[in-house]
C-alpha cells in the first residue's frame, strides 16, 4: 500500500518509518531538492511541493495512494488541501482508504491545569491554535462528504532522537522556568508514528489525543535529563520575570492535563508513556543525538 505524507518533517519521518516497517511504500513532500535527498536517504520517495502546485508526479502518486497524511501547518487563511480535494477527491485519489491530520493539543487553550478530553470545549488563545481547529473541521467535513475515515491526531509537545532536553542542555539553551501549577504533556515522536499506523490500519474516524500519561511541570524534565547526563541543571528562573519571546510566553499561557484514554480504549499502547523511562531510553547508547 502507498502512504503519501504532505510535509515529511520530524513527525512525518517517524510515521514513515512505522509504515515502511509494515511494507508500505511511502512518499513524502518537501519544499527543496536538498531536503528531498535527505528523505531519499531514509527510504522515503521525495516529492518537491511548493504548497500550491500539483505536479504530474504528485498526481500520479495520489492516484495510487491508500493512506494520506497531512502534516503541513495551515496558513492564516487555513489549510488549502481540503478545499482543493472537496469536489474531486474520488477522481484524484480513487484508492484512498484513510486520511490522517496532525493537529495540536494547543486547540484546547488554557484549562488552568484541569484534565481535558476530546470532548472538552476548545478555546484556543493563539492564532496558530485557532488555525489548527479550523483545519481539523475542514478535514473532518471532507471525510464525511467523501465517506472516508479521517483521524485527527492532537499532539502534545514532541520530542525524540535529535530533538530533546539533552541537546538543549548540551547547547546551553535549557531553562528551568518556574510557574506555580504549570504542567505540560509531551509525546515521544516514535509513538506518533505508531499511533498513526494504528489509526490507519483500524480506519478509525474522529479526534484522538496522542500524548503521554504524565503531565508534569516542565522543569522536572530538565532536572531529570541533567541527572542522567551527570551535569548541574540550569538555575531556576521565575516565569514572571524571565525574558521570553512572545511565542514562548504564550506557550506557557496554556495549562492543561491532556487525557489519552480515548485512543487507549481502542487498544493502543504507548511505548513511552512517561518521560523518565523515555529519557533513560534516549540517553542509552547516545540515541538522543539522533
Amino acid at each position: 500500500m502507498t502512504l503519501l505524507i504532505f510535509g515529511a518533517g520530524y513527525s512525518g519521518r517517524a510515521i514513515a518509518a512505522e509504515f515502511k516497517a509494515k511494507g508500505h511504500t511511502v512518499f513524502g513532500t518537501t519544499r527543496s531538492q536538498e531536503k528531498a535527498e535527505a528523505l531519499r536517504a531514509l527510504g522515503i520517495h521525495p516529492l518537491v511541493f511548493d504548497g500550491e502546485t500539483w505536479t504530474d508526479e504528485i498526481r500520479a502518486v495520489l492516484s495510487t495512494t491508500r493512506h494520506l497524511l497531512q502534516s503541513i501547518s495551515p496558513a492564516a487563511e487555513g489549510d488549502a488541501l481540503p478545499a482543493r480535494f472537496q469536489s474531486s477527491l474520488p477522481t484524484i485519489a480513487p484508492r484512498l482508504e484513510w486520511i490522517g491530520y496532525l493537529s495540536t493539543v494547543g486547540v484546547y487553550g488554557d484549562h488552568q491545569g484541569q484534565w481535558v478530553t476530546e470532548e472538552t470545549r476548545c478555546q484556543p488563545e493563539a492564532a496558530r491554535g485557532a488555525e489548527r481547529l479550523i483545519a481539523e473541521r475542514d478535514w473532518l467535513a471532507l471525510g464525511k462528504s467523501s465517506h472516508l475515515p479521517v483521524s485527527v491526531l492532537r499532539l502534545s509537545g514532541i520530542y525524540g532522537p535529535g530533538r530533546n532536553t539533552f541537546i538543549n542542555l548540551q547547547q546551553g539553551t535549557a531553562r528551568r522556568l518556574i510557574k506555580p501549577g504549570q504542567v505540560f504533556n509531551r509525546i515521544r515522536v516514535e509513538d506518533i508514528g505508531r499511533a498513526a499506523l494504528f489509526l490507519a490500519e483500524g480506519k478509525h474516524q474522529g479526534i484522538y489525543n496522542v500524548t503521554d500519561d504524565e503531565p508534569c511541570p516542565p522543569q522536572d524534565v530538565v532536572t531529570e535529563a541533567a541527572r542522567l547526563m551527570g551535569v548541574t541543571p540550569p538555575p531556576e528562573q521565575d516565569f514572571e520575570t524571565a525574558t521570553l519571546s512572545p511565542m514562548a510566553r504564550s506557550f506557557y499561557g496554556k495549562n492543561q492535563r491532556v487525557s489519552n484514554a480515548k485512543i487507549r480504549a481502542l487498544g493502543f499502547d504507548f511505548r513511552f508513556p512517561e518521560y523518565r523511562a523515555s529519557l533513560a531510553d534516549l540517553w542509552q547508547d547516545g540515541r538522543w543525538r539522533g
